[in-house]
Parts: C-alpha cells; structure tokens; sequence
C-alpha cells in the first residue's frame, strides 16, 4: 500500500490513498533493469542460443543463463522456450524485443548526433572475397584505421558462398563478396563489377588472331574453386559454345593462380584487376579472344541491427573506396 497523500480543497481536508499491485511495487521499487541484462536479452534473441551469446558478449554461459532468469523474475514472465534446437521468443519475449531494439537504436543515435560517427567504436567481423583482399581491401583498412579508430576489425577470407552462408548465420557482421544475397534481411550495397579476363604468361604463344574458345581450351585453364559462380559461370560458357574435354584446374588462392600463371602451367581465367602488378611489368598479358566473359558484381551485404551500426557504417566505406579505385 502507498503513503497517504495530503490535499486541501474547500476547507476540508482530503486524505487520498494510492494503492499498487504488490508485484508492480516490487519491480519498481529495485529500480531500473541494468541495460547489460537487456542488452544481453538482445544477443540470446538474436543469435537463438545462449552459448551464441555469450561468445558475442565475451562472457560465460552461466553468466547468460543467470541474467536472463534474472530479467524474467524482474519482469514475472517467461522470455524464452528453450529446446535442444536452441532458445526461442515467447510471444512477451518478442514484445520485449521491440522495445529492446529501439532503446539499442536510441543509444547508438545518441552518441552519433552528439559526437559524430568517428566516436563509434566495437568490434566488427569482416568477411571478404580473395578478389576484394587482390583490389583495394588495403586502402578500405587504412581509410577505417583514419577515419574510425575506435573500431577493431577481425577479417576472414573466403569464398562467396560460404561469407554468405557466414553472414546469415550471424558469424560475420559484413560480407564483400560476389552478391546480392537473396535472403530478404539482408541489405546489398553494390561496390564494383569485375569481368573475368583470359591472362597468360608474357611467351605464350601468339595467335594470328583472337583465340576461339575451342582453342583456349586446348591448354589448362586456371580459375576459381568449384562451387563457385565464376567456375560455374566458365563451365557453362564452354557448355553453350559445344567445347569439350574443358580442363578447368579450380584453385581457391588468387595468389596461387597467378603464381601457377606466371610458372607457365596454363591459362589464367580471373580478373585482370587482381593482376594488374604482373601485367604492368609484363610478366603477364591479356590474351586476346573472341567471347564475352563473364562478369563479377560485388556487393558489401549485411544485416541491419540496432547493436551494430558499424556494419552500415562499413559497408558505405566500402562504396566510396570501390568507386574510388574505379575512378583511378
């Protein structure tokens, strides 16, 4: 029961009594809920486990475990139906969620306006494309370091196919890779489009005129890894043109397809921008040939999130040095 408070009105004294639920007087009476326990709400909803979530937030999973029993005996209801396939909203978990969201948002909009996007710090997991780290991956590294030195990178290097299976699955915040991805959270930035070229060795042979694909295909032809878009897209380049007996030797290291081009072992299929150091010293040439190749887009995909807006900040980074180097 409340205190009574004392009123006057009319020569007569009132005497009002506010009365509160017991459990309401409870909650209130411990205060605000520390934002690290809904903070960590966030992460277990997030990342559907509490082992997840606390690998995000560099913790323990008892530490977990103990804050979010805590938070539902704050709030007398229950957050999450756990399973053996992980840990799942209930439906006041996901009303809890909204708010969650919009007080992570109202934060992060807070420190933006007050002290600029260079005050953002944290850290951000990179996942990029062989190709990207070959182009300009240094200059995008050296214009964060300038620009936001409050953030700390952790960088993987794969192929396209599994930074997106990555991303999704919430193991990288920021994938530069051979995109879009479909998945409708997911937001695409275009960066750069990069058609793949024929490269040889600076003797090989010269043909009188450009070279027919039946003709290439009578030497080795080094590319990207199976499983790949660029492999699938050469294999079925040769498929539609009626050639045969195609030896595309797969390769997942940019860095040992040039080495096995320059070693004379066959025919580079990449993009010339990833060789342009071997091409202008001339160890390297373009081979002149009759078809189109085709074309690489890169996107820098990621999903939006409240706790993260260093992914957005990135990726937009990432537009401006892929448009820039583009310009050179």
């Amino acid at each position: 029961m409340g205190q009574p408070v004392g009123a006057t009105g009319l020569g007569h004294r009132i005497v009002i009594v506010v009365c509160f639920p017991r459990q309401r007087a409870r909650y209130w009476g411990n205060g605000m809920i520390d934002l690290r326990t809904l903070e960590t709400f966030y992460f277990v909803a997030q990342t559907g486990g509490f082992n997840r979530a606390a690998e995000k937030l560099h913790t323990t999973q008892p530490a977990v475990s103990a804050r979010i029993a805590q938070l539902e005996q704050e709030l007398n209801v229950r957050l999450f139906d756990r399973n053996k396939h992980g840990s799942h909203l209930t439906a006041k978990g996901r009303d809890l969620l909204r708010y969650v969201e919009q007080m992570i948002a109202l934060r992060v909009e807070l420190v933006s306006a007050i002290a600029g996007d260079s005050a953002l710090r944290g850290n951000l997991h990179l996942g990029v494309s062989d190709t990207i780290v070959h182009t300009w991956l240094p200059e995008l590294l050296k214009r964060l370091s300038a620009e936001y030195p409050g953030i700390t990178l952790a960088i993987d290097v794969d192929a396209s196919a599994g930074l997106a299976d990555a991303l999704l699955n919430n193991a990288i915040d920021v994938a530069l890779l051979i995109g879009p991805i479909t998945a409708g959270h997911v937001t695409n930035i275009h960066l750069c489009r990069y058609p793949l070229d024929f490269i040889v060795r600076s003797d090989f042979p010269e043909a009188s005129a450009s070279m027919s694909l039946r003709k290439i295909a009578e030497y080795p032809i080094i590319t990207f890894a199976r499983h790949t878009r660029p492999h699938s897209e050469l294999k079925e380049l040769f498929r539609k043109a009626g050639v045969t007996g195609v030896r595309l030797f797969a390769n997942s290291s940019l860095s040992s397809i040039i080495r096995m081009t320059l070693d004379g072992l066959g025919i580079a299929a990449i993009p010339k921008e990833v060789a342009l150091e071997h091409l202008e010293n001339g160890r390297l040439r373009l081979l002149d040939h009759e078809e189109t190749l085709p074309v690489l887009s890169f996107t820098a995909s990621f999903i939006p999130r409240p706790d993260m807006p260093l992914s957005g900040v990135v990726a937009k980074l990432a537009q401006e040095v892929a448009n820039d180097g583009a310009a050179r």
